[in-house]
């Protein structure tokens, strides 16, 4: 990025032209500002800032420092000659507050010899700098050689090295070609706060060429399909009529509107309202013979529960359609076994691994899926109330449908689940039951770790405790906005430019809405505003993701890494081998064809990434051309995030995919 140095301006000059910059540098020993000031520069602005006070122009610039890291500074530049009291104060407060610290060195006469300047970068690291600087004067091509391959030594993102004086100009362009977060620049030549410092119209012309970075606001997402399913068959199980706020229609939410009509409630939409007047769901009552799922997982594992306690003994078949029909129900057959239900599979499927021709690992793979089956599927209750212990290996759904059926049956039960992946999706559907009247207890187990922190991936195990006899009650509801939705905007106020996204609950329950944390880690400029959340662009840095609960996040966040110089680890992958498609393979697929290295081992993925300002510096965007969604609608939104840092257009064969959970998402894409 390009950092505009600005010394000699009061709050006001400084307020007003922060809005024009992308990053900016406050000289607070020469800009009038007293602590008021500092604190509200600091705390009321997205614009990356660095705070840095030169010692010999401010005695006071420890304490300067300090205000500007409390109130928010994101970068505080500290001189290697500080004093070692002085450097162990502001990293102590960098620390506490979360800024990071730059440790600089600058030589106004000349260049030192390559092994000084290494000793100075090795020094600088041991004195705590996450980003060390290194300025000198350059004379010569050579002096601007010594610094430039000091690159060579470091992380990529974790180095601003280059020279000053007009020998040295270029190699301020340079320094962002070889892989620095930033450069400087000033406002113009007359404000220059050293000799070849570039303007900044002229150097974001030398970097960014004609590239235009995206700004939007407003953007509305659409409802929470996982809690609009959920509250959806709630209501249809209801006595009486239950309403449902902030409904926006999707395939996988029509499905389950579908299903709760095949149940026999009356469903009427009314804008983004629903009105559903439910059956009094009682165990063993219901006579029907088919369900359709349309595409969607989660209405199905729901259902075969479900289906298993309303109808009792009678047989029931479910149906889905397109990529449903091809994804296994995981461990489907132990779990409902494990409570007196049959399933019976219309046809059986051995588990074929894309891009795997080692019959031996397809094979162990088939054995370790002895358990899965695929739609159509009868399912034969009745559903028998008692304790089981199930592997959470496979996900949430499945047991999520238990949750919603054994209140219903006439006996308590216990579902203990261990190894448990998409826990928060577990509790989405405990809250919801809890608006229909049904309460569900539970304990989470884990180690010392996880009793210190309440870090959900760190939980091993999860007790539920249902109380048999209860019944679903009519509620009003009101559906959340989908987290889901709102990662591939948000990632791309991240990397392209700044987006605003609105009606977002940030204190949701729902899995995704990690891609916060992921972007807060990352580096990213983020700010919560009155209903809404802000992103823009910031130096970024690789970063290591769990990706277990949250997996649908998994090919927006491989964007993401792609963009953060250096090595981000992504785990969690053995969640998307069976998605609407093998998504790890085709996240794979598309890193590689796009010329972003990436590998895989076991449930992690590695992926090497360069940042976008570097790739601009050096025309080394991602490359476009033509793509397979897999037909996948999280694939497609991946592809589009993608697409905005590319060096031609990306063609994508499948796009209409993304009506089953965002049918305007293409629309409102475009529009960035």
């Amino acid at each position: 990025m390009i950092c505009t140095s600005l010394q000699n301006k009061d709050y006001t000059q400084l307020q007003a032209l922060l809005e024009q910059l992308e990053m900016a540098e406050i000289r607070l020993d020469r800009c009038a500002l007293d602590d008021e000031e500092i604190d509200l520069l600091f705390s009321q602005t997205d614009v990356p800032l660095i705070a840095t006070c030169r010692l010999e122009e401010e005695s006071q610039a420890p304490e300067l420092l300090e205000r500007a890291i409390q109130a928010g500074a994101k970068y505080v530049d500290l001189e290697m000659e500080a004093p070692a009291a002085v450097g162990r104060r502001i990293r102590e407060a960098c620390g506490r507050w979360g800024s990071v610290l730059i440790r600089s060195y600058h030589n106004y006469e000349d260049t030192p010899p390559r092994e000084v300047l290494l000793s100075l970068l090795k020094r600088a690291c041991n004195f705590g700098g996450e980003v060390v600087k290194i300025v000198t004067t350059a004379t010569s091509k050579a002096d601007n050689d010594i610094v430039l391959s000091l690159y060579d030594e470091v992380e990529p993102g974790t180095l601003v090295a280059f020279c000053m004086g007009e020998e040295g100009r270029a190699s301020r362009l340079e320094a962002l070609k070889r892989g620095a977060p930033f450069t400087y620049a000033c406002l113009s030549e007359e404000e220059a706060t050293a000799s070849g410092q570039w303007n900044v119209k002229d150097l974001q012309t030398a970097v960014y060429g004609g590239y235009r970075f995206i700004k939007a606001q407003d953007l509305v997402m659409p409802a929470s399909k996982s809690f609009a399913q959920r509250a959806i068959i709630a209501a249809a199980l209801a006595d009486g009529q239950s309403v449902l706020d902030g409904y926006s229609p999707c395939g996988d939410n029509e499905a389950a509107i579908n299903a709760a009509k095949a149940l026999g409630s009356e469903v009427a939409v009314n804008g983004n309202h629903l009105v559903i007047k439910g059956i009094a769901a009682k165990p063993g009552e219901l006579k029907l013979s088919e369900v359709h799922c349309g595409e969607s997982g989660l209405l199905t594992r729901l259902m075969i529960p479900l289906l298993s306690t309303l109808a009792g003994d009678k047989p029931v078949r479910v149906t889905g359609e397109k990529t449903l029909l091809e994804r296994p129900l995981s461990q489907a057959h132990d779990i409902m076994a494990s409570f007196g239900v049959r399933l019976h599979p219309e046809s059986n499927k051995k588990v074929n691994l894309q891009n795997s021709e080692n019959e031996e690992v397809n094979k162990n793979v088939n054995e370790s899926r002895k358990s899965d089956c695929y739609l159509p599927l009868s399912v034969k209750g009745p559903i028998i109330p008692g304790r089981a212990d199930i592997s959470g290996k496979g996900g949430s759904q499945l047991i999520s449908g238990l949750l919603a059926a054994l209140p219903l049956t006439d006996g308590k039960s216990t579902v203990y689940v261990h190894e448990p992946r998409s826990i928060p999706y577990l509790f989405i559907t405990v809250d919801v039951l809890k608006k229909f009247g049904i309460r569900i207890g539970s304990e989470m187990e884990g180690g010392d770790d996880f009793l210190e922190t309440q870090d959900w991936s760190l939980c091993t195990a999860v007790n539920f405790h249902i109380k048999g006899g209860q019944r679903y009650q009519a509620a009003h509801f009101g559906i959340e906005a989908d987290w889901s939705a709102a990662a591939p905007f948000l990632t791309a106020g991240a990397l392209f430019g700044e987006v605003e996204v609105t009606g977002l609950d940030t204190t949701s329950l729902q899995a995704d809405i990690s891609i916060l944390d992921i972007l807060v880690q990352a580096g990213a400029s983020m700010s919560q505003l009155e209903g809404s959340i802000r992103v823009r662009r910031a130096p970024l840095s690789p970063f290591d993701a769990d990706l277990n609960n949250c997996p649908d996040l998994f090919p927006v966040v491989a964007v993401l890494a792609a963009f953060c110089p250096g090595e981000s680890h992504l785990k969690g992958v053995q969640r998307l081998r069976h998605k609407e498609t093998d998504r790890a393979a085709a996240i794979e697929e598309m890193l590689t064809q796009m010329g972003v290295p990436v590998c895989t081992d076991d449930d992690e993925m590695t992926i090497m990434g360069t940042g976008l300002t570097q790739r601009l510096a050096t025309g080394r965007l991602l490359k476009g051309g033509k793509y397979t969604s897999h037909a996948d609608h999280r694939m497609v939104m991946a592809l589009k995030l993608a697409s905005l840092g590319a060096d031609a257009a990306i063609e994508i064969d499948d796009t209409a995919c993304v009506a089953k959970s965002f049918p305007a998402f293409n629309e409102l894409f475009d529009k960035l």
